[in-house]
């Protein structure tokens, strides 16, 4: 069977919804939170060379970029083609061949890709303060820019690890100066570089828009985190909270050859005046905006909000069907979905959110809807008498977006 009779086989046997296979990434330089329901014998079944699994990528057609070794297909969805999920197809691949016809024309036009992803990160302790490349930096290496958005479902956070706050950007009164000699002290220990930063602490089932080039040093709350299709970095801190130590080649991560040495390089990547926002807070925080009066949505049996809505090339919204309802659910663009929380069924699929997942066992808890499903309206049904459905919605370009602010 060819590759378009496989995407067509699977998206007609969903009626216009994709089942998608777990995808499971590892981090050499992170530790698992064990909060993704990964069974507590698999974070580490790639091998301890590879690092902890900590990461699922969700809807995901980007690659993992995770150095060396890194098999092909890292960080890829598959779709489940058949119902024990034995014939599979790269999304990536389903997107190539029905490009319009599951996207959108407009989305194909524009990307001729999925141009987003979400994942689950899910570290014990905080990253670095670190840095996503712009699409003038990101182009020098062949990579795209990466803006990105958090949110913090209650869901997944049955603890806090060890350091429930991130850090974002630099003071507004520190100066570039500043910046440099913390860089040119990366290699001689703890570069200090937090000095120059301030910390928020995370409140669950809110979220925050992070821009290319802004510096952040992510807590060790479960997140969700919707983006642009990359995976392009660079790491700025040197010494970690508790010692663990950066190697320096991950200074220069997706740096051009020819910059490498050059610290004013790794200054011009930030965006300056968006690190030293003032009012940092007041512009990149996100508290849920329901998407019109709650109480004529909970009349028809659900909510439904927007948890990301600040970044243009990628948002998502959290849907709560409550108990022994039905509803019908219209969206103006395809996007992927993870169930986080009770069972039922999405349009002809049965929805279920595992309690535990083995590695490369196939689930019932993600999906893709395609553009004109979505337009047409879901069918969604709660099959709980006592729990709500709940689940996050990932979409790139939505123009349902426009006025949301």
């Amino acid at each position: 069977m060819s590759r378009k009779d496989l995407a067509l086989r699977a998206l007609e046997q969903g009626d216009g919804i994709l089942r998608l296979v777990p995808t499971w990434v590892p981090r050499s330089f992170c530790r698992p939170g064990r909060r993704i329901k990964l069974h507590p014998d698999d974070y580490y079944s790639l091998g301890l060379e590879r690092g902890g699994i900590d990461e699922r990528w969700l809807a995901s057609t980007t690659f993992a970029d995770n150095g060396p070794g890194t098999p092909s297909d890292e960080g890829l969805s598959y779709v489940a083609v058949d119902s024990e999920g034995k014939e599979r197809v790269l999304l990536r691949d389903v997107v190539d061949e029905l490009q319009g016809d599951l996207i959108g024309d407009a989305l194909w036009n524009k990307y001729e890709t999925w141009p987003m992803f979400s994942k689950f990160f899910d570290n014990m302790g905080p990253l670095p303060h670190h840095i996503h490349h712009r699409p003038e930096h990101a182009g020098r290496v062949g990579q795209e820019g990466k803006p990105e958005m958090y949110f913090f479902p209650a869901q997944l956070n049955n603890h806090g690890g060890e350091f429930p706050f991130t850090f974002f950007g630099l003071h507004p009164e520190a100066t570039k100066d500043d910046l440099r000699l913390c860089l040119e002290s990366f290699a001689k220990g703890d570069n200090k570089i937090l000095d120059l930063s301030q910390s928020y602490k995370l409140t669950l089932d809110t979220g925050w828009d992070v821009p290319a080039g802004v510096l952040h040093a992510p807590g060790s709350l479960c997140t969700y985190e919707p983006q642009f299709a990359s995976d392009v970095y660079a790491m700025y801190q040197s010494v970690l909270y508790g010692g663990q130590c950066v190697p320096e080649e991950l200074l220069w991560k997706n740096m051009p050859l020819e910059e490498h040495g050059n610290i004013d390089y790794l200054i011009e990547v930030l965006d300056w005046e968006l690190n030293v926002d003032p009012y940092f807070h007041q512009h990149r925080f996100m508290a849920p905006k329901p998407v019109q009066e709650r109480e004529e949505m909970l009349a028809a049996g659900y909510i439904e909000e927007w948890i990301c809505y600040k970044c243009p090339q990628a948002a998502a919204k959290r849907l709560t069907v409550l108990p022994g309802q039905t509803v019908t659910i219209k969206d103006s663009a395809a996007y992927g979905f993870i169930l986080i929380q009770g069972y039922g069924t999405c349009g002809l699929c049965s929805i279920e959110t595992p309690t535990l997942i083995r590695y490369g066992e196939l689930t019932r808890d993600e999906f893709f809807v395609s553009e004109g499903t979505a337009r047409a309206g879901v069918l969604i049904r709660n099959e709980s008498d006592t729990e709500p459905l709940v689940m996050l919605k990932h979409f790139a370009e939505n123009p349902e977006l426009e006025g949301v602010d």
